[in-house]
């Protein structure tokens, strides 16, 4: 659904490029994962796909035909979810999506949508009334308002309560089972490994590596389990290669009660920051 091969772009009258060669493809039902420091080209990318900027190089396809070769049909395929909510502030959240809902021949019914994030008692409310979350959620439903083939959305669970991350989230991996392509991008870690098939890195406008999140994190890690015994202060730790001819661990089994056992293995976050050199918030 989404094809990019040796894709390259510098902003006008700047002297380096924002993206340098990327080359990733993304098929459909699946969900990709963006991740990488602000700054690294993210933003770029995504935009170049949704015909926001033009003059690239290299190649950039939706639906096996280039970007730029798109009508405004494109706009019926893909569906949006920008990381800052822009809504018509004097307007409630119900006549928000029934005006973007005149823009498209099929669309699904607002009123449900706004019960699916929990809105629907506040659809009659003005949005400028709306907390952060309550405009993310708002957003998030937006995007797929036509039923799009592929959807963007970026940052999808920014200044969303545990409850309602978890309520989009369930909602994302819906969409999937439904044959939708989704394409997000995300600082948090823990969203990127829940819900994607796989993940780029990016850096400095370059792909730095990509997988599958497990495949990744089994990339990373140490080959080393973690252990606390009862009634005692520090971790042990033990290699997992031979372990169960471990004298030393066999023993301390026998004479000891587990209270803490972990694998030593790496989490996106350890990952991101490995590659990109970077911390979360940066």
């Amino acid at each position: 659904m989404i094809d990019v091969k040796n894709l390259t772009y510098q902003y006008p009258g700047t002297e380096k490029q924002a993206i340098r060669g990327i080359s990733f493809s993304i098929l459909k039902g699946e969900i990709f994962g963006f991740l990488g420091p602000s700054g690294s080209g993210k933003s770029t990318t995504q935009k170049i796909l949704f015909k926001l900027l033009s003059g690239y190089e290299g190649q950039a396809q939706i639906d096996n035909r280039e970007v730029r070769n798109w009508s405004n049909d494109l706009y019926t395929k893909i569906g949006v979810g920008f990381e800052l909510p822009n809504h018509y502030l004097k307007l409630t959240a119900l006549e928000n999506l029934s005006f973007f809902k005149n823009f498209y021949q099929h669309t699904h019914n607002p009123m449900e949508l706004l019960e699916r994030v929990g809105l629907k008692e506040h659809a009659h409310r003005k949005v400028g009334d709306f907390s952060k979350g309550m405009k993310m959620r708002l957003n998030f439903v937006r995007s797929f308002l036509h039923d799009p083939e592929i959807l963007f959305l970026d940052e999808p669970t920014s200044g969303l309560d545990p409850v309602t991350a978890k309520v989009v989230k369930d909602i994302i991996l819906e969409l999937r089972t439904k044959g939708k392509t989704i394409f997000i991008t995300t600082h948090q870690m823990h969203d990127a490994e829940q819900l994607c098939d796989r993940v780029a890195f990016i850096v400095d406008g370059e792909i730095k590596t990509m997988d599958s999140p497990e495949n990744l994190k089994i990339r990373h890690s140490h080959r080393s389990l973690e252990v606390l015994f009862r009634n005692q202060d520090a971790k042990e730790v033990f290699n997992l290669d031979g372990l169960g001819q471990n004298e030393s661990f066999l023993n301390k089994l026998k004479q000891h009660e587990i209270e803490t056992i972990h694998s030593r293995e790496a989490t996106l976050d350890d990952i991101f920051i490995q590659v990109t050199g970077k911390s979360l918030d940066a």
